[in-house]
């Protein structure tokens, strides 16, 4: 890639550490960044701080305009976006953008998505492909269109999802792999050698985004179900439930599950007492603590009562006598 190719203008949409990356990447490989748009920032805390974005921080570090609009539509930002002359807008984990923002600029949107379309639509892809329990996923680049995540396919990269990862362990190879394909991918589109492919035509599976309900704990379904869900949650928001203790009886508390572990060496009379157990009941050993769910037992290896900090079962075990899981 010649200096003279390298001269085309790009802004960047995003938010969290997984564009951080990308933005990173195409700064050091010599790429104009004309402009960062990023969320407005949030109050958020009992101190009612003011919360910047990660993409924000990043840009503010390295000295990039950066907006923040609230409407994507407004006239004013518009008018801002396209007095910049941009030839290329990146979007990485960003909102839903207008057709009168991705279709500005001469060479076109391209948006970084976390799974190998068309399989996953939606904002949480990453999660979703571990708690279906998924054995691989990937990243894609495709031109934006109208319809969210349909655009014509420019650039795929698959990655296993190993048995013993959580959804934080995925993030984080694909946030690598992913900034390693945007920087490909604008070479490409500079230098004129992309040549798009539609999206194979068939079902996909929605990627909604993750609502706290999404994230509670239904002890009825299966073990590997509970399992995925796990993993698929951690380390971030965290699959949860409401414990009951034999200390207080009738009266529950919050409780985030972070790590499990399907049952593989539990001791023996333990199995034979599971089967009078019901979906949620705990069985506890010495330092072990077990939850039955609809097929059978699942281990509880890392969690967080409300209002401590994260902790592994045997430590969890010297200060609580759990007796229900719901």
């Amino acid at each position: 890639m010649s200096n003279e190719d390298k001269k085309i203008k790009i802004v960047f949409f995003g938010t969290p550490e997984f564009a951080v990356a990308s933005l990173d990447r195409l700064l050091k490989d010599g790429w104009d960044v004309a402009a960062v748009v990023t969320m407005p920032d949030k109050i958020a805390g009992r101190g009612h701080k003011l919360i910047e974005s990660d993409v924000k921080k990043y840009a503010v570090e390295h000295g990039l305009r950066v907006l923040q609009p609230e409407k994507l539509k407004a006239s004013e930002f518009v008018d801002e976006l396209r007095s910049i002359g941009a030839d290329l807008f990146i979007v990485i984990a960003f909102r839903m953008l207008p057709e009168v923002v991705w279709g500005m600029p001469r060479l076109g949107t391209f948006n970084l998505h976390a799974s190998l379309l068309p399989r996953y639509r939606g904002a949480a892809p990453l999660n979703w492909a571990v708690i279906n329990g998924d054995t691989e996923t990937g990243v894609t680049t495709f031109f934006l269109k109208h319809e969210i995540d349909t655009g014509d396919i420019i650039e795929q990269r698959k990655v296993e999802i190993l048995p013993t990862d959580n959804v934080g362990d995925v993030h984080d190879r694909l946030m690598e792999l992913g900034a390693d394909m945007v920087a490909h991918t604008v070479s490409d589109i500079a230098a004129g050698n992309v040549t798009p492919q539609p999206q194979p035509e068939g079902e996909f599976i929605p990627a909604p985004k993750i609502f706290k309900e999404t994230c509670r704990i239904d002890w009825a379904q299966s073990a590997v179900k509970i399992h995925n869900l796990i993993r698929g949650l951690s380390p971030y928001p965290a699959a949860w439930c409401e414990m009951e203790e034999m200390r207080s009886r009738g009266k529950y508390s919050d409780v985030k599950i972070y790590q499990s572990a399907l049952i593989s060496d539990m001791p023996e009379d333990s199995l034979k007492l599971h089967n009078d157990l019901k979906p949620g009941e705990v069985y506890v050993t010495k330092d072990r603590l077990f939850v039955k769910s609809g097929d059978g037992m699942l281990e509880i290896v890392s969690l967080q009562p409300a209002g401590k900090k994260r902790m592994d079962a045997d430590a969890f075990l010297r200060g609580y006598t759990p007796v229900l899981f719901r």
